[in-house]
């Protein structure tokens, strides 16, 4: 699977930062993967959506489904079996997302019903994308 990852905006807190650095370079040992941080403002998700033409775009957003972290693996899987071969993660600024990209999405991911500021989601997303792929791989990095 080819990953872009989409975020507004650059990791500001030093945590975030390293984080998304640590599981940047995870992600490309074991898939194609590439981080784009967007300039936030209007038309963000137009923006975005431009970087995500051709991809399976995904948007974080509380509204989603959430997964465990097999069910997820598992629904990567799917979209590999349906010869998706390319998806776009996107992550919106902290006021969230409109109806409009919300309608464009062909899937909504919600990471849990709790409220995280977006940096963190950003971060929990990347861990949470890698153990997919080490799942799918076969790797020991989840435990049951």
């Amino acid at each position: 699977m080819t990953w872009k990852v989409l975020a507004a905006g650059k990791p500001a807190l030093d945590f975030a930062r390293l984080g998304v650095e640590e599981y940047s370079r995870r992600l490309g040992g074991c898939s194609k993967f590439e981080i784009h941080f967007v300039k936030t403002g209007p038309r963000l998700a137009e923006r975005m959506g431009g970087l995500a033409k051709g991809c399976f775009r995904i948007l974080l957003d509380e509204r989603g489904r959430q997964f465990s972290s097999r069910a997820f693996a598992s629904e990567i899987q799917n979209l590999q079996n349906r010869s998706i071969s390319r998806c776009a993660l996107m992550i919106g600024a902290s006021d969230g997302w409109d109806d409009a990209a919300r309608t464009e999405a062909d899937m909504l991911w919600s990471l849990g019903p709790q409220t995280l500021q977006h940096e963190l989601a950003l971060l929990v997303a990347l861990e949470q994308l890698y153990r997919a792929e080490s799942i799918l791989a076969g790797s020991p990095y989840h435990r049951d």
